[in-house]
């Protein structure tokens, strides 16, 4: 048992117990581990890094081919936010080269991927291919703080044009059918309306939409998108358009984000945080702050403090790294550590409690507590599971707790959590026959894991010991000679 204390630095505590299911006493094994402050990476949560970024050359495209930036702690997602005519220059003629050449990059090291494509852009003419316009789309020229200006370099279409929306129609269609319930995509933006596909006009045409208009081009993506998550912006809301936005996109099952974090400072340093309640028990919030460089420049970013904040207002499950990352984690290294143990879910182990010893004929049983360390649910959800390993490393026995899902656990402020307590107990396998039995009389390794109902591991746990698959030892377990043969 001293091994277990060097291992975790936990209270072990071994008391007399009846063991279920035979009158014998026997030891109990408890273990307390503590949470080891590592970030984690884990399914629908972390950081998200925006690789392409509107210009095809922010951020991750001044990497070097071989550079996913290992370095950077928590990333789960990387961001493709790209114009429209970059993937479909001709009608029916996709490149789609543009999106899986970096995503194969990320992908190879575990990581998913994201989308925005956008129809508006405040650098490049023509975000929605010209040709839509050649094929009787209307639209307007714009000067970026102007508006509308019949010899404005940029052009951007009407949102509300039956041309326009047919052809978007038929693009997403495209899109879908490579991306729709592609596990390599955590989630995809609602990004055809207004500049940037933010949601907006005023750094375009400056021309206002109704709730209507955003209404049908949800629909749009919608219509497609059965089965991966769809985002809606918080700027829906803009243009006197009110909640009736967010309360629609909502209620169709998107998730949140909010692309403003500290594009101004002090107390409007964020502005929906009161949106965030109608999403993030049932779908992802994303945030995505300022472009550091410029917030920082104009002295709204200070040290940071209100990202971390707005993550805990929002219950952001994603936090963006919207800068060269490098530079973003050097100058904000102690904001990336507190954003890591915050964002999205922490799944802590509070206590892990099993018999020390029990006869290989009998009844198995365990106990765990657990909480949720972070600010939004274990959306992905998930079962706690001890898996006994041999000497060898070979698994002669997993238990799954299927009576507890983590997605229930509550959360709360910062180390102020409560824990939830479970016990399940099931028989040993092929406990009755001697000849196919795997586990023998003899001492085992104890791991815990929370992943599928059937035991497969999905979500890393800040515990130390892990074998690599997400499994973490806790201790031994003694199977001793049965009775009953």
């Amino acid at each position: 048992m001293q091994s277990v204390r060097n291992w975790f630095d936990v209270a072990l505590i071994l008391t007399l117990a009846t063991a279920a299911g035979w009158g014998a006493q026997d030891k109990m094994v408890v273990v307390r581990p503590q949470d080891t402050g590592q970030p984690l990476a884990n399914p629908g949560m972390g950081w998200v890094l925006h690789h392409y970024d509107n210009i095809a050359f922010n951020y991750g495209g001044q990497l070097e081919p071989s550079d996913t930036v290992d370095d950077f702690p928590g990333v789960t997602t990387v961001y493709l936010r790209i114009a429209w005519s970059h993937l479909e220059p001709e009608e029916g003629r996709f490149v789609w080269s543009v999106l899986d050449t970096p995503a194969q990059r990320w992908l190879d090291k575990g990581k998913q991927i994201a989308l925005r494509i956008s129809c508006s852009e405040s650098f490049m003419r023509y975000a929605t291919p010209q040709w839509v316009e050649k094929a009787g789309a209307k639209g307007f020229n714009f000067t970026v703080g102007k508006g509308v200006d019949p010899n404005g370099p940029f052009w951007e279409p009407d949102y509300d044009d039956p041309v326009f929306l047919e052809k978007l129609d038929h693009f997403l269609a495209a899109l879908a059918d490579r991306y729709d319930g592609n596990p390599e995509v955590a989630f995809i933006d609602v990004g055809s309306f207004g500049v940037w596909g933010e949601g907006h006009t005023y750094a375009s045409t400056r021309k206002p939409y109704t709730v209507e208009t955003i209404k049908r081009h949800i629909d749009l993506h919608t219509k497609h998108f059965k089965r991966t998550l769809l985002v809606a912006n918080d700027d829906f809301a803009l243009h006197d358009r009110g909640r009736a936005t967010i309360e629609y996109a909502a209620a169709h099952g998107l998730g949140l984000r909010d692309d403003s974090i500290l594009v101004q400072g002090g107390d409007k340093a964020y502005f929906n945080a009161d949106f965030a309640p109608l999403f993030w028990r049932q779908a992802p919030v994303i945030l995505e702050s300022e472009h550091f460089g410029p917030s920082r420049d104009r002295g709204n970013w200070r040290d940071g403090s209100q990202y971390l904040e707005a993550v805990e207002r929002y219950h952001a499950s994603y936090a963006s790294i919207h800068w060269w990352p490098r530079e973003f984690l050097a100058e904000n290294r102690d904001l990336v550590r507190k954003i890591s143990l915050r964002v999205g879910y922490r799944l802590q182990l509070v206590e892990a409690s099993w018999p020390g010893e029990i006869p290989v004929d009998g009844t198995f049983w365990f106990s765990t507590t657990w909480r949720n360390a972070g600010v939004a649910p274990c959306l992905p959800g998930g079962h706690p599971a001890l898996t006994i390993k041999d000497a060898k490393g070979g698994i002669v026995g997993v238990f799954v707790d299927e009576g507890l899902d983590v997605r229930t656990l509550r959360v709360a402020e910062a180390d102020n959590a409560p824990a939830e307590s479970h016990k399940t107990e099931s028989c040993l396998p092929l406990a009755a026959d001697e000849r196919t039995r795997p586990m023998k009389p003899g001492t085992y390794e104890v791991y815990v894991s929370v992943g599928t109902a059937t035991g497969t591991p999905k979500i890393a746990l800040p515990l130390p010991a892990d074998d690599g698959h997400h499994r973490h030892r806790l201790g031994k377990l003694v199977i001793a000679g049965g009775d009953s043969r």
